[in-house]
């Protein structure tokens, strides 16, 4: 067992999501790039079966799946001040925006860019509802306050974040200013810069090798 963070990503996936919450957190990591074939070698294939970037090892453990991530370096460094304590009120807060994120968020904005939202007579059968419902939720979360628990950062901010702000680049989510604001907001955070930063260095750096 080792207190060795070992961050396994690509600069060109979900793995920038993680790499901003390492930021975050303020811990030393080493990286370990993994480009799209490599995902799929037996080696990477013994650390998540899914053949999938991000993932982590701590302590012995591997964590995958952006949100977990990010959940779990939040529990793991406290200092940080990135998660409520459990005994906090606040905490109901942060998993209530995390998980809808992780769940209806990235179910429906899928559904939707993939043209496979359901019709209005069967959207009580998925548990996003309708993707209106699921935008109109999500404004509700940001209409208020800075971000998702007041004026708290939290590595719930660095996930939805994340996801308002590669919705509003792709055109899955609508600019709303509320959503527009916000991604502004998280955009400017020196970890959030810091961490484009590094993975853009890496595409630069793979680009270059390329050509």
């Amino acid at each position: 067992m080792t207190d060795e963070i070992v961050f396994y990503t690509n600069p060109m996936s979900r793995g920038r999501i993680v790499r901003w919450m390492l930021e975050e957190a303020g811990q030393p990591y080493r990286t370990v790039v993994v480009d799209y074939a490599g995902m799929k070698s037996p080696d990477y294939l013994a650390i998540n079966p899914m053949g999938k970037v991000p993932a982590i090892t701590h302590r012995g453990v591997v964590v995958t799946e952006c949100a977990a991530i990010c959940a779990y370096l939040a529990d793991a460094f406290p200092d940080a001040g990135l998660a409520p304590a459990t005994d906090d009120p606040l905490r109901g807060l942060y998993y209530r925006w995390m998980f809808f994120a992780a769940g209806p968020v990235e179910a429906a904005v899928t559904a939707k860019s993939l043209g496979q939202l359901p019709p209005a007579e069967k959207a009580a059968m998925v548990g996003y509802g309708s993707f209106d419902q699921v935008v109109d939720g999500l404004e509700h979360a940001l209409d208020k306050s800075p971000w998702l628990l007041g004026d708290r950062f939290t590595a719930a901010d660095v996930y939805v974040g994340s996801q308002i702000a590669w919705g509003l680049m792709f055109k899955s989510l609508p600019a709303r200013p509320a959503f527009q604001a916000y991604a502004e907001r998280i955009a400017a955070r020196p970890a959030a810069v810091s961490a484009r930063a590094i993975d853009d260095a890496l595409i630069a750096e793979a680009k270059a090798e390329e050509g």
